[in-house]
């Protein structure tokens, strides 16, 4: 039975497409009650974790238990529990909002009364109560996403599962879309949430970034910016590409990032006076700058942890190369 205090926990889950390995050994421990995101780009892993744990796939190797139920040998149990919500939009196009909610409540087999009630609180609640005759296939990208939200809770899951759920809508909608998630978290839900987007990722509880398939990083946003190896260093310059290229070749500095006209400059931990370092470089080559050591952000800690891990890839290959 998995701890009470965690809806989710996972040990060692890798999945594997014949030489393809999608999801390689992934930990998880996720409180109940909070929002816990999945960052990564494309091709990371994230929607094959996500499937692994509703039970839609079976896991190569690995366990995961979801509500204390193991999600290999008690899948159809668990998916009466959860909500998931797909990245592409999964309701049928040419049913109404209202047709396509019933359709759904019968799936979790709610009775007559409870249907009909629960169906018009949804349509209130999402805001949809005047688009309930509407064919769902002419609703806008933030209309689907509140009906696709509001089909994914219909049954009052305890786990809701999002794989990219804001992918299609603009900022306004998603900005709705998260008070909503933030407003489900309250009421006792526990929120899985897929991303690729940094701002996202920073509303998250706690989040795991993915790299390739491996987890390599777990904790919440702070935490996550406290225990990078890298120290942040911010450059405003007139002309950052300039200032870019001056510090490209020094060996000290792992990561250069521009944005607009500020430069986020990585660089070890150890690597002692790092601010003294680059305004150095920048004086010599005649460029007037404000240089000033930052806290890391989401985007910085990502940068930091997928750096070290191919580093440290590289590493391996070398050392292999070298034992041949």
């Amino acid at each position: 039975m998995a701890d009470i205090d965690y809806a989710i926990q996972a040990t060692g889950l890798s999945k594997q497409f014949g030489s393809l390995v999608a999801v390689n050994n992934v930990d998880l421990n996720v409180p109940a009650g909070k929002i816990y995101g999945f960052l990564g780009p494309n091709g990371s892993g994230k929607s094959t974790t996500i499937r692994m744990l509703c039970g839609l796939l079976t896991p190569t190797s690995g366990s995961a238990t979801v509500l204390g139920l193991d999600t290999r040998k008690e899948a159809e149990a668990l998916k009466q529990k959860i909500g998931y919500m797909t990245q592409k939009f999964s309701l049928f196009e040419d049913l109404t909002v209202r047709e396509n909610l019933e359709f759904v409540s019968t799936i979790y087999t709610l009775s007559g009364r409870t249907r009909k009630a629960r169906v018009a609180e949804l349509l209130t609640e999402f805001d949809l109560a005047d688009r309930s005759r509407q064919y769902a296939g002419t609703l806008s990208g933030g209309q689907k996403q509140r009906l696709a939200l509001a089909a994914a809770t219909l049954h009052r899951p305890s786990i809701l599962f999002l794989d990219e759920p804001t992918s299609a809508v603009d900022p306004q909608n998603r900005r709705d879309f998260w008070e909503t998630l933030f407003e489900l978290a309250d009421q006792g839900a526990t929120i899985l949430v897929s991303t690729h987007y940094m701002d996202e990722a920073a509303r998250c509880h706690n989040l795991a970034i993915l790299d390739q398939g491996v987890k390599v990083a777990d904790g919440s946003p702070r935490q996550l910016g406290k225990e990078i190896t890298s120290q942040v260093i911010e450059v405003i310059a007139q002309d950052p590409n300039t200032a870019r290229n001056c510090l490209s070749d020094e060996s000290a500095i792992t990561s250069i990032t521009q944005l607009g006209v500020r430069l986020r400059v990585l660089m070890p931990k150890q690597q002692r006076d790092g601010v003294q370092l680059v305004q150095k470089r920048l004086g010599e080559a005649g460029i007037e700058a404000e240089v000033e050591a930052v806290f890391p952000d989401l985007e910085d800690v990502f940068v930091a942890v997928t750096e070290l891990r191919r580093r440290e890839d590289e590493g391996k290959q070398d050392s292999q190369g070298e034992a041949a």
